[in-house]
């Protein structure tokens, strides 16, 4: 059982015999004495996809979802479906462009520290991992003596999404993306 104040995302829980998991978690304290903190929660249906909103108190509970989370790697495209391979016992999972909802922009080919969530061996959806190394395929030519100032300009990486870089950057270099918010980190 997991309280509502013990919620992180990417945790998966049961709500009416469904798992969701959590995808968004803000915290509101109230400036009143003795008013109790309350959870806006963000959750997405594993089954249907639908995103779900809720307001919770901290000492709300919920039923952990019995899924298992196993180590996969990104092998290859077949037309709309992305597959992923079990580390493990090198069992092929499947997953459409729909189901990843914006995650195909970090999906490099042999990307590996991916999280797949599975329920009775089926692949309901996947964690990436923080960040991911990418090469930058097309950009303005650097601009001599920029230097790590907070000027930017717009880089296409490999797999064709754009982000914010430092103009002291060139193409065909490497550079870590965070994965949740899709801004530039550092040179990789």
């Amino acid at each position: 059982m997991a309280k509502a104040s013990d919620l992180k995302r990417g945790m998966v829980v049961e709500i009416n015999g469904v798992p969701h998991a959590v995808k968004q978690v803000d915290v509101k304290s109230p400036s009143s004495r003795g008013a109790s903190t309350l959870y806006k929660i963000r959750f997405t249906n594993l089954k249907t996809g639908q995103k779900l909103d809720t307001s919770l108190k901290g000492d709300d509970f919920f039923k952990d979802a019995d899924c298992v989370r196993a180590k996969v790697q990104f092998s290859y495209v077949d037309g709309d479906n992305y597959i992923f391979m079990n580390m493990e016992d090198y069992t092929q999972y499947s997953l459409s462009n729909d189901e990843l909802e914006g995650k195909t922009d970090y999906l490099t080919d042999g990307l590996e520290g991916i999280v797949a969530v599975l329920i009775d061996n089926a692949i309901l959806g996947i964690e990436l991992p923080g960040s991911v190394v990418m090469a930058i395929i097309e950009t303005a030519p650097a601009i001599r003596g920029a230097t790590a100032t907070g000027r930017t300009k717009t880089a296409r990486l490999i797999t064709g999404v754009e982000v914010q870089v430092p103009e002291y950057l060139e193409t065909n270099e490497l550079i870590k993306i965070n994965t949740e918010t899709g801004k530039f980190m550092s040179r990789a």
